[in-house]
């Protein structure tokens, strides 16, 4: 449970599960249930690049969302994937419920282990793929 009394629903848990074991999902999209007590699967896909995922976040509305991240490293050393967390809260979006994602998030956040990069994004240039791209880079190198 979160500081605001919402719940991770066990359907959040398997499908990230499934993304990060299986590699059954490409990204799943988070949202509060209609009563704002658990965190539940609005969306999942399968193959959506990142533009299709872009696309799934809505322009006045919160969500979270899970994206396994593909990008190439530099010299021929191929590809690297990393789980990514957003927290997608836009600046037009209700004061409520940024409030209710905000306090809400450290649950979701928690029962999801194995992410390696969190986003916060206000806007559409925060999780633009090169912005990202940087953010999960930085250090790629060491791992």
């Amino acid at each position: 449970m979160s500081r605001s009394g919402v719940a991770v629903s066990d359907e959040a848990l398997k499908a990230f599960n499934d993304l990060k074991l299986g590699k059954k999902y490409k990204y799943i999209i988070y949202a509060l249930n209609d009563k704002k007590t658990e965190i539940v699967v609005d969306k999942t896909s399968v193959d959506g690049s990142y533009d299709d995922f872009l696309e799934e976040l809505p322009e006045n509305d919160c969500k979270y969302a899970i994206f396994d991240f593909e990008y190439e490293i530099g010299n021929g050393e191929g590809k690297r994937s990393k789980i990514v967390f957003y927290q997608w809260s836009p600046d037009t979006a209700n004061v409520r419920a940024k409030m209710v994602y905000a306090s809400s998030k450290d649950a979701l956040r928690r029962a999801l282990n194995g992410v390696s990069t969190d986003i916060q994004g206000t806007d559409f240039s925060e999780v633009a793929f090169e912005s990202v791209l940087e953010r999960v880079s930085r250090g790629a190198g060491s791992h």
